[in-house]
C-alpha cells in the first residue's frame, strides 16, 4: 500500500475546501469547470477513483477504466494492440492501434468467436485518449460523442444541461461489448454486481486515500451513501463519481508551467529555444497553450475518410467527415503511440506527416495543412514538446495521478478459456467467476492467481 505524506493530505484538504482553487498551481490553466448538478466532494472523488481503477466494473473482472489510461504513459494505454480496420484483414494499411478489451462473450458469459479476433481479446477501433486535463473539453472521445449534456443512461432524464461531458464519457465503456462488457450487458447487471463486490478486491498496493475510504466504508453501498446521501448505486452516480475523480487529474506542473510562473531555469536552454520556435509555427494554432489543444475537431488527412468518418457520425454533417479531436501535447514523454489511429510512436513522425500531402480521399482536409517545421528547429521543438510539457507527477504516478497495482498486471488474465470442449453452439465456456465476495481477501479466482 502506498502512503500519502502529511503534506499531501494537507494539500488534498486544501484543494477540496476551496473547490479546485489550488489545481492550477502555476496559474496558467483556468479553474476546473464543475457543473452545479455534480458538485465536488471528497467522498465522491475517492469513490470515483476507486471505480476508475476497479477491474470488477467490467463484466469479467479484467478491465478497469485505468487499464487503458495509465498516468505513467501520459494517460494513455501502455500496450497498444492491432485492430484490423474496416477491411477486417490484419497487417494492411488501414490497421489501427487501439486498446485491448474483453474476449467476446454472449449475454450468458460464454465466449463467442469474434470475426476478427477469434477467441483473443478484442481491440478498440481507436487509440485511448488521456483522461488527464479532459475536464476542460466540451465534448469527449475522439469524435466528441460524449456530449456536454449528460443524460441518465437508465431513465433518459437530462441530469446535467451542460458541462457534463466527463459524466457522459464515463458511462460509455462500462456497457461496451468490446471494452468492458459481455453482450447486452445492462446497468441493472452492473449495479447489482457492485452491491456485493468488495471494493478494489482484485488490486494490490492500493493508494492510501482509496484504502482509507474502503476500510472505513467496507462496501460499495456505503461508499455511495457517503458520496450521495443514500446507498443506491445507479449508472448516473457511477458516471458522476468517476467524472469527479477525473476533474482532479489536472496536469499543470510541467517545466513549461514552472517557467511561465517565473522559474527561468525550469526549461533547459534548448527547450526555451524550442518554445520560442513552437510559438512561431502553425502547430500553436491548434495546440494552443496553456492546454496545448484547442479541443476542436479537425480533419488532418491521416487516413481516407471512408475508413472512419469521425465527427460526422455524431453531428450528421458531411463537413465533419474525418474530423477528430485535437489531442493535447502535454505528457507525451510516456505515450506509447500517437493519433486516433495510434500509428505514430514519435513526434518527429508527426512532423513528417504534417509536411506531406496526407492520405488520399480527404477533400475536406484542414486548410492549415500541409505545414512544415523547418528542419533546423525540429530537435528543439521536439525536446520542448516531449520533455518541457510533461508533468513529473504524471510520469512518476504521484498524487493525484497515483494508482493501485491491477490484478491483470501481476497474474494471468481471468477469465481463461476452458479447453475441455465446445458447447452445443460451438462456443467455448468461460472459466471465470461471476461474482466476488464482499470482503477483501476471500477470493478464489478460477484461472487466475
Amino acid at each position: 500500500m502506498s502512503i500519502l505524506k502529511s503534506s499531501d493530505r494537507l494539500a488534498i484538504g486544501a484543494c477540496f475546501a476551496s473547490l479546485f482553487a489550488c489545481t492550477a498551481a502555476f496559474a496558467e490553466l483556468p479553474p476546473v469547470p464543475v457543473p452545479p448538478a455534480n458538485p465536488v466532494t471528497e467522498a465522491k472523488r475517492v469513490l470515483g477513483k476507486i471505480l476508475f481503477w476497479d477491474e470488477q466494473l467490467s463484466s469479467d473482472n479484467t478491465v478497469s477504466c485505468g487499464t487503458c489510461h495509465q498516468p505513467a504513459f501520459g494517460g494513455g494505454d501502455p500496450l497498444p494492440a492491432r485492430n484490423p480496420g474496416v477491411d477486417g484483414a490484419f497487417n494492411t494499411p488501414d490497421d489501427v492501434f487501439g486498446s485491448f478489451g474483453l474476449i467476446r462473450t454472449d449475454a450468458a458469459d460464454d465466449f463467442e468467436r469474434d470475426v476478427a479476433f477469434a477467441l483473443n481479446r478484442q481491440v478498440t477501433a481507436r487509440a485511448a485518449n488521456p483522461a488527464i486535463n479532459s475536464a476542460y473539453a466540451t465534448d469527449l472521445f475522439w469524435d466528441g460523442r460524449a456530449r456536454s449534456q449528460f443524460v441518465d443512461p437508465e431513465t433518459g432524464a437530462v441530469l446535467i444541461a451542460s458541462g457534463g461531458a466527463l459524466e457522459s464519457q464515463a458511462v460509455g465503456p462500462v456497457v461496451s461489448s468490446v471494452e468492458m462488457a459481455h453482450a447486452d450487458r445492462d446497468w441493472n447487471q452492473v449495479t447489482q454486481k457492485l452491491r456485493t463486490a468488495g471494493p478494489m478486491a482484485l488490486a494490490t498496493d492500493v493508494p492510501a486515500d482509496m484504502m482509507s475510504a474502503i476500510e472505513s466504508a467496507g462496501t460499495y453501498p456505503v461508499l455511495f451513501e457517503e458520496a450521495f446521501g443514500d446507498k443506491a448505486i445507479t449508472a448516473a452516480r457511477i458516471g458522476m463519481a468517476i467524472a469527479t475523480y477525473e476533474r482532479t487529474l489536472i496536469s499543470d506542473q510541467s517545466p513549461w508551467d514552472r517557467f511561465r510562473a517565473g522559474d527561468a531555469g525550469a526549461l533547459t536552454p534548448g527547450q526555451q529555444q524550442g518554445w520560442n520556435f513552437f510559438q512561431a509555427t502553425e502547430c500553436a494554432i491548434c495546440h494552443a497553450p496553456p492546454l496545448f489543444t484547442d479541443n476542436t475537431f479537425r480533419n488532418i488527412g491521416l487516413r481516407p475518410n471512408n475508413q472512419d468518418i469521425g465527427r460526422e457520425a455524431v453531428t450528421g454533417s458531411p463537413a465533419d467527415r474525418g474530423r477528430f479531436k485535437t489531442a493535447s501535447l502535454r505528457n507525451l514523454a510516456g505515450r506509447a503511440n500517437l493519433m486516433h489511429t495510434g500509428q505514430f510512436v514519435a513526434v518527429n513522425q508527426v512532423f513528417a506527416f504534417y509536411a506531406g500531402p496526407g492520405a488520399p480521399g480527404n477533400p475536406n482536409r484542414d486548410p492549415i495543412l500541409p505545414t512544415a517545421v523547418p528542419p533546423p528547429q525540429v530537435n528543439a521543438i521536439t525536446d520542448f514538446i516531449v520533455n518541457g510539457l510533461t508533468d513529473p507527477r504524471v510520469m512518476q504516478e504521484q498524487f493525484p495521478f497515483d494508482r493501485p497495482q491491477l490484478h491483470t498486471e501481476s497474474a494471468p488474465l481471468n477469465p481463461q478459456v476452458d479447453h475441455r470442449g465446445d458447447d452445443r453452439d460451438g462456443r467455448l465456456r468461460a472459466a471465470h467467476h461471476r461474482q466476488l465476495p464482499a470482503q477483501r481477501g476471500q477470493l478464489r479466482l478460477q484461472g487466475g492467481a
